[in-house]
């Protein structure tokens, strides 16, 4: 079935680019929610866009990267002048653009250009002092944000030696991206954050009123954050099991997925959706055109579903 689009809610926005976030399917997901729920839980909870903008009585956001879920927990405990006090003399220190305080022509720059090329070699100068911690200081995860932020597509990568990887982008810490920061940070404090591979994920005391949200990297695409851990089929099919499991515990679940995409189809979310036909399968419509991954194509384009088991 199409799902029907609600615009009239704001939603708050992650201050992460993160990979397949889902802050534009937001008005879409949402109202496909149950209503009343107790006990939510987001497996892959990625930049949190879900997490943050839910309604329930306890919220858990889940995600095997520890450096995210890290990220996360700080922001949770530290008062946001006090981050942005951190973050301010970052900047400085490393000599990043402030566009804020200072406008573009100042580092020799322009809006349309960007400012990759003043805040290239500084950039790179912060990349390698955050590789070289040998522990999470009191300034570790305020270095890891300014990294996003001045980073290309601000995104949050990391190498199979769990370095930063990413290279200069265009854009600096501007009075958006700050606003964009605060609000998300004045609306975490109930949130629980953990860090477990989702099989590792206890879901025996969950009810009938408790909600499971599972956002997994789409097995048919080649997004980065099905580069490096590979997600595979085997791991397609656990997810799948645990989700029938939850189904058998009277335990109400949404799975984020793509069918088809690029010529390729999931053959093994088709095969279980054939094989458990209660389950609801919503098409979304959506383009994750802000990706550097996405490639306009109209004929192959992505058949992105909420499949629900209510």
């Amino acid at each position: 079935m199409q799902s029907k689009i609600s615009l009239s809610k704001k939603y708050i926005t992650s201050p992460l680019n993160y990979t397949g976030g889902k802050h534009k399917l937001l008005p879409q997901i949402l109202p496909l929610f149950p209503k009343k729920i107790e006990t939510f839980v987001d497996l892959f909870c990625g930049g949190c866009n879900v997490g943050v903008n839910v309604n329930a009585e306890r919220i858990i956001c889940n995600d095997n990267n520890e450096k995210l879920i890290g990220f996360f927990n700080y922001m949770k405990n530290i008062d946001y002048k006090a981050f942005s006090s951190q973050l301010d003399e970052i900047i400085e220190d490393f000599h990043l653009s402030n566009t804020t305080k200072n406008g573009y022509s100042f580092y020799g720059c322009n809006s349309s250009d960007g400012l990759a090329s003043y805040n290239r070699e500084h950039f790179l100068a912060l990349r390698e002092n955050f590789n070289s911690l040998q522990s999470e200081d009191s300034y570790y995860f305020a270095k890891l944000y300014i990294l996003i932020v001045y980073a290309f597509n601000n995104q949050i990568r990391f190498n199979s030696k769990g370095f930063y990887n990413l290279p200069v982008g265009k854009r600096d810490f501007n009075e958006h991206m700050a606003k964009k920061l605060e609000i998300f940070m004045n609306n975490i404090g109930k949130i629980e954050f953990t860090s477990e591979d989702f099989r590792e994920f206890k879901t025996e005391n969950l009810t009938d009123n408790d909600f499971v949200y599972a956002d997994p990297p789409y097995l048919i695409t080649c997004a980065s954050y099905n580069e490096l851990d590979g997600w595979n089929e085997n791991n397609e099919m656990d997810l799948l099991k645990m989700l029938d499991k939850l189904n058998e515990q009277n335990v109400k679940f949404a799975l984020s997925n793509v069918l088809s995409a690029k010529g390729k189809t999931n053959n093994i979310l088709v095969n279980w959706l054939n094989k458990n036909p209660e389950y609801q399968c919503h098409h979304l419509n959506f383009d994750y055109k802000n990706s550097n991954y996405h490639k306009a194509d109209k004929i192959n384009k992505a058949d992105e579903v909420l499949i629900t088991n209510y």
